[in-house]
C-alpha cells in the first residue's frame, strides 16, 4: 500500500510541478520561437515582388533562402555551449536582438549578393536559439514529459505560418508608402518584436528550476530527483562535449539522417508553399497568406495531439516510421492534385511535421546528459539543418528547370520514405565501450 500511496503522490505532484511550468515557462518561448520563425521564413511570402525588383531567379531566391542555414548550422555548437555555460536567459536575449536588428536590416537589400549576405548574417544571429531551446526545456522535464513539452514548444512554428502568413500578406499591401515597397516594410516592421522581447526575456526568464519564484521547494525537489533517476537508469552521467563522442554514437546519427528528410521537407513547403498556392489562380497577398496558414493549422493540431503519446522508445520508433509515411503520401497528393486536393495533401503532410520532430529531440536525453547532451542538440540541428539549406535550393531549381512550382515536391517524397525506413532502425542499446564510461549511450559505429 506504501508503494501505492507514493506513486500516487509523486503523480500528484509531477501533475502540480508541469501544470507550474506549462502557465509560466511556455508561454514565453512559444512567443519567442513564433517570432524567430516568421523573421527567418518570411521572404517565401515575399518572393514574387522582391524577385522583381531585385532579379532573383527561382533558383537564386532556394540559394538566398537556403544560405541562412549555412551560417545557423555552423554556429549552433558554441551557441548551445555558451548556452550551457552562462545560461538560457542572458543568451536567448542576445540571441533574440541581433536577429531582430538584422531581420529589420533586411529591408536594405538592394541586390542578389546584398540578400545573400543578409541571409546568411540572419543565420548567425539566431544559431542557437531552437536547440539551445530544447536543451533548456531537458533542465524541466522528465523523459514521458519531455515529447509533450516539446510538441507545445514547437506551437510556434505553426502559429508563425498561421499568423505570419497573413500579416506578411497586409504589410505587403504598404507597398508605395514613404517610397519603400511593401516587401521593405514587412522585413523592417516584423524585426522589431525580436527586440522587444528580448528584454522581457532577459528580466523573466530562470536559467534552472532552482532560480524560478514561482517553483516551490517541492517543485524544485522533484524535478531535480526525476531528473536523477532517469540518469541511473539510463547508465550515463554528464560528460563534456565532444565531436568524436557524438559522431561514435550510433543512435545519434540515425537521428541525424531522419531530421534532415524532415528538415528537407519542412522549410522546402515553407519557402515555395505561398508561391504554390500563388499559381492556383489571380490571388491577392492576402488571400494566398490566408491559404498558406491552413496546412499549419493542421500542423498545431498534430503537434498537440501527437506528441503525448510517445511514452515509450518502441512506440516513439513506431510514431516516427508512420510519421514519415503520412508525410511522404501528403506530398503525393499535394503534387498531383487540383488546389483543393493538393491543400488536403499538404495539410496531411504538416499534420506531422512537428509531431514527429518532438520525438526526434526527446531521444537524446536519453542517451546523453551535461555538455555531450547540450553540443549534441546543437550538432543534431546543425547537421539536419543542412536539409533547410538544400529543401529551398533544390525545389528552387527544379521550378527554374521544369516550369513547375511543385515538380521538386517528388525530391521530398523520396528523402521521407528513406526518412520512415531509417527510423525502423532506431535503438537506444548501450555500447560496451561507451557503458564503460560517463559519455554517450548507444550503438558505436
Amino acid at each position: 500500500m506504501s508503494a501505492i500511496n507514493e506513486k500516487a503522490t509523486g503523480s500528484a505532484q509531477a501533475r502540480i510541478t508541469h501544470k507550474k511550468i506549462y502557465r509560466h515557462l511556455l508561454p514565453l518561448l512559444i512567443v519567442a520561437y513564433i517570432i524567430s520563425f516568421i523573421d527567418r521564413t518570411n521572404i517565401g511570402m515575399a518572393k514574387a515582388s522582391m524577385s522583381v525588383d531585385l532579379g532573383l531567379s527561382a533558383t537564386a531566391f532556394g540559394l538566398g533562402a537556403g544560405l541562412f542555414f549555412l551560417t545557423y548550422s555552423v554556429l549552433e555548437i558554441p551557441s548551445n555551449l555558451f548556452l550551457a555555460k552562462i545560461g538560457a536567459r542572458r543568451w536567448i536575449a542576445r540571441i533574440m536582438i541581433t536577429w531582430g536588428v538584422i531581420s529589420c536590416a533586411m529591408a536594405f537589400v538592394t541586390g542578389p549578393w546584398s540578400f545573400y549576405a543578409m541571409r546568411l548574417l540572419l543565420g548567425a544571429a539566431e544559431a542557437g536559439l531552437y536547440p539551445g531551446i530544447i536543451y533548456y526545456l531537458t533542465l524541466w522535464f522528465g523523459r514521458e514529459e519531455r515529447a509533450k513539452a516539446t510538441g507545445l514548444f514547437l506551437l510556434g512554428v505553426c502559429f508563425a505560418n498561421i499568423i505570419g502568413a497573413p500579416l506578411g500578406g497586409l504589410l505587403l499591401n504598404m507597398d508605395g508608402i514613404a517610397g519603400w515597397a511593401g516587401w521593405q516594410w514587412m522585413f523592417f516592421i516584423e524585426g522589431l518584436p525580436a527586440v522587444a522581447l528580448a528584454f522581457v526575456v532577459w528580466r523573466m526568464l530562470p536559467d534552472k528550476p532552482a532560480d524560478a519564484k514561482w517553483l516551490d521547494k517541492q517543485d524544485v525537489a522533484f524535478i531535480e530527483t526525476t531528473l536523477a533517476r532517469e540518469a541511473r537508469e539510463a547508465s550515463h552521467a554528464p560528460s563534456a562535449f565532444s565531436l568524436k563522442k557524438a559522431l561514435s554514437t550510433r543512435v545519434f546519427l540515425l537521428l541525424v539522417l531522419i531530421y534532415f528528410t524532415h528538415q528537407f521537407s519542412v522549410y522546402g513547403l515553407s519557402y515555395f508553399l505561398p508561391g504554390i498556392i500563388g499559381s492556383w489562380g489571380s490571388l491577392s497577398p492576402l488571400q494566398v497568406g490566408l491559404l498558406t496558414a491552413i496546412p499549419w493549422i493542421a500542423a498545431a493540431c498534430g503537434g498537440v495531439l501527437l506528441p503525448r503519446f510517445a511514452r515509450t522508445e518502441n512506440r516513439s520508433r513506431r510514431m516516427l516510421m508512420v510519421g514519415y509515411l503520412v508525410m511522404a503520401v501528403g506530398m503525393v497528393i499535394g503534387a498531383t492534385g487540383g488546389p483543393t486536393l493538393a491543400m488536403l495533401g499538404f495539410s496531411i503532410t504538416a499534420f506531422m511535421f512537428f509531431a514527429v520532430q518532438s520525438i526526434i529531440f526527446s531521444w537524446l536525453p536519453s542517451i546523453m546528459s551535461g555538455s555531450l547532451l547540450a553540443g549534441s542538440f546543437g550538432l543534431l540541428n546543425c547537421l539536419g539543418l543542412c536539409g533547410g539549406f538544400l529543401g529551398p535550393f533544390i525545389l528552387g531549381a527544379f521550378e527554374d528547370r521544369t516550369g513547375s512550382a511543385t515538380s521538386g515536391l517528388w525530391f521530398a517524397v523520396g528523402l521521407l520514405v528513406v526518412g520512415a525506413l531509417v527510423a525502423t532502425l532506431i535503438r537506444s542499446q548501450v555500447s560496451p565501450s561507451l557503458a564503460a564510461g560517463p559519455v554517450a549511450r548507444g550503438e558505436k559505429v
